[in-house]
């Protein structure tokens, strides 16, 4: 199958799978869509069965139905790693911790960050490489914008943003394999605790100050909340902007005519983003359990089965998207579930678009005539349950003297 352009080989059929590594998944994903849209798998993490939804409509369906599909199983997968999330609450008690830290990501609370924080971060990046004439956009701004932006709203060290992104990346291995994920975690913590001890005695203007002082029902949050928000909110603001960004810039670089359309018209990007995170949606996948045996889609599901929501796949079903494999900027906006749907939808999709936007706006900016290396190795997007171009090698128009 190709995915716009990228030919990928086929390695499973849509019956009753297990390791989904190495595979097509965009092809994998199409199959099921078409012959077995709620389908049981394997997993080697979890004893429950668990089942995979493809399409649109039932993808949403279930991340729109707390009641009969709960977020709890978050805990059981991610609590090892995280501690107390969020990620895993339901009811009231998602509501009430949510409503902390969800001030900070308002749209109207964002306009201090983007002049103060996210401007600034993006700016030092570009400038230090545009006299080269040369760069892994990769390793040398996706990978650090993102993080040292959440460090800064956080208000931990900006400059320790090397190893917030390690971190990251290990505790989002999760279950996969607990002998990199949760030494992840508990180092972060140790990094975490005098910083926490500070903002309960001196508290400032920081997100981490508005955790620690912060009361539900007239309490203060205990270390256990208080990590898990930190653990979350850390990894969670840098890794998806990290994949996203990758992979808006990738799809400039390889569209020549929707690169000319930004070039000339920087408004474009709101809609070039978005229609990026449909097409390559970073974070494919969303865990649920089934409170109850219910049907979906004319399979029944068993109570206290584990309910995997392919968001990737759903913003590629073909019954709600005209050519949905193909990038288009141009196709007729249709909501997706990039950012999920539903009680859990993401607190930072609107810090995300904005960095989205002032990032490439950036790029674009500093870096002239940008285009792909021409001597590196063909790039493509990869992964399953989070993807992203590993690399992005480019070429550009020196700007300035390299010392």
């Amino acid at each position: 199958m190709t995915h716009d352009g990228v030919t990928e080989d086929r390695t499973e059929s849509a019956d009753h799978v297990g390791d989904l590594s190495g595979i097509d998944i965009y092809g994998f994903w199409a199959e099921c869509r078409r012959d077995n849209p709620v389908l049981e798998i394997d997993s080697a993490y979890s004893e429950r069965p668990m089942w995979m939804v493809t399409r649109h409509e039932d993808v949403e369906a279930v991340l729109r139905d707390p009641d009969r599909f709960s977020s709890r199983i978050n805990s059981e997968t991610m609590g090892p790693v995280m501690g107390k999330v969020i990620l895993g609450m339901d009811g009231d008690e998602h509501r009430r911790y949510r409503a902390l830290v969800a001030h900070a990501f308002r749209p109207s609370a964002l306009a201090r960050w983007e002049s103060e924080l996210i401007s600034p971060t993006i700016g030092a990046l570009v400038e230090a490489l545009a006299p080269r004439g040369r760069a892994d956009l990769v390793a040398e701004v996706t990978t650090l914008y993102p993080v040292q932006v959440i460090a800064g709203v956080l208000g931990v060290p900006v400059e320790d943003h090397r190893q917030f992104h390690k971190w990251a990346v290990d505790m989002s291995v999760g279950p996969e394999d607990y002998s990199v994920s949760i030494p992840a975690s508990q180092e972060m913590r140790e990094y975490l605790e005098p910083i926490v001890a500070d903002r309960r005695a001196n508290p400032r203007d920081d997100l981490v100050s508005d955790i620690v002082t912060a009361e539900v029902d007239g309490e203060r949050l205990s270390d256990e909340h208080v990590y898990g928000f930190l653990r979350l909110l850390l990894p969670a603001g840098a890794e998806t902007t990290f994949h996203v960004m990758g992979s808006t810039l990738l799809a400039l670089l390889t569209h020549p005519a929707v690169m000319g359309e930004v070039l000339t018209d920087r408004s474009a990007l709101d809609r070039i983003v978005d229609e990026v995170l449909r097409w390559e949606t970073s974070v494919t996948m969303v865990n649920r359990e089934a409170t109850e045996a219910v049907e979906v889609a004319g399979t029944e599901i068993p109570k206290g089965a584990s309910v995997v929501c392919c968001t990737g796949s759903a913003n590629h079903d073909e019954s709600r998207y005209s050519d949905a494999e193909r990038f288009d900027p141009e196709r007729e906006p249709k909501a997706h579930l990039a950012f999920g749907t539903g009680r859990h939808q993401c607190l930072g999709m609107h810090l995300a678009r904005l960095e989205l936007r002032v990032g490439v706006s950036a790029v674009l900016d500093g870096l002239p005539n940008l285009r792909l290396d021409p001597e590196a190795p063909p790039v493509q997007v990869e992964g399953l349950a989070f993807r992203s171009p590993p690399s992005l090698p480019v070429v550009f128009d020196p700007v300035g003297t390299s010392l």
